[in-house]
């Protein structure tokens, strides 16, 4: 059902290696990631769906709003997180040489699809 959406974000950016749709308690929903990724999307969007809600409870303690979007640079890797809503998030994985721009872009344009699926 995401599966579309989600090999469309990843197949639309340069670098970009894979991408899922979890929520927050860390459980995902659907997944798609090109043969050539070196990790597993699910355990990225496990690991780092706790960060998301630290990050997410720190914004409220500073009254700055709800996170619309969170991005992780390792040396290996990018991670991009876009929040879909108070349940769920989709999360980018790419190379490091990524383009970052276009990812955020495809997210953002590409995350209401998900959200309409959702409701």
């Amino acid at each position: 059902m995401f599966q579309d959406v989600l090999k469309e974000v990843v197949d639309g950016t340069e670098g970009g290696l894979a991408t899922l749709l979890m929520d927050f308690e860390g459980i995902a929903v659907d997944s798609y990631s090109k043969p050539n990724a070196p990790f597993d999307i699910n355990t990225i969007g496990a690991e780092f769906s706790v960060v998301i809600k630290s990050i997410q409870r720190a914004a409220q303690m500073l009254e700055a709003g709800n996170t619309a979007e969170v991005a992780i640079q390792a040396e290996k890797m990018i991670t991009l997180i876009r929040v879909v809503n108070d349940s769920y998030f989709v999360a980018f994985s790419m190379s490091p040489d990524a383009n970052i721009g276009k990812a955020r872009y495809m997210l953002r344009t590409r995350v209401p699809a998900i959200l309409k699926e959702l409701s």
